[in-house]
């Protein structure tokens, strides 16, 4: 397994880490939040590296190219899970359940159509878009985890305007990864 692989099944690694830390939260108290925002800093600083590394090495795989959205899709599910969880159990962060079942259900359809062009031997490569979607989550949980004890008016807004934008985004790079694809989608019907 190269380094870029090896990057990338780390983040996976890390996903665990991050529900363990918000599971201990009785006992680690205020730094909870915190901790799994560094945790997800360093997961995310893979998710940068592994690509810079693949390309720059020429170390692009077709696991890499499957293996890297999917690590991507878990991290983000995971984050956006916990936080959904915190906001139910009183949070003043803004996270209902209606934006991850959103979110989430574009990531599985995403997934899916890469497993039907896998089937037929073709590998779908992240879009433009789906990486700016991908980065504008990350911000948005980044934003979540390290204000999250914050109960200032303005962070709160500006956490509701991230997670909207957030799930504009979603839903416009669903659209056009489901277009682009079209032909592989409709092939396999």
């Amino acid at each position: 397994m190269n380094l870029p692989n090896k990057l990338t099944m780390g983040r996976i690694i890390l996903i665990p880490v991050l529900i363990v830390i918000y599971l201990l939260e009785n006992i680690i108290g205020s730094w909870t939040f915190l901790l799994m925002g560094v945790v997800f800093v360093i997961a995310s600083a893979t998710d940068y590296l592994d690509g810079k590394i693949a390309r720059k090495r020429n170390l692009v795989t077709t696991f890499g190219k499957f293996i890297d959205p999917l690590a991507d899709k878990l991290l983000v599910m995971a984050a956006l899970l916990v936080l959904s969880d915190a906001y139910a159990k009183g949070s003043t962060m803004w996270m209902p359940f209606w934006i991850v079942i959103l979110i989430l259900s574009r990531e599985f359809i995403v997934t899916s159509i890469r497993l039907v062009a896998i089937g037929e031997g073709k590998v779908i490569a992240a879009s433009k878009l789906g990486k700016y979607k991908t980065a504008l989550t990350m911000a948005t949980i980044l934003w979540y985890f390290f204000l999250h004890d914050v109960s200032s008016s303005w962070v709160i807004m500006v956490g509701i305007t991230l997670i909207l934008f957030s799930t504009l985004m979603t839903f416009i790079s669903g659209i056009d990864y489901f277009w682009k694809n079209r032909k592989i989608i409709f092939a396999s019907v």
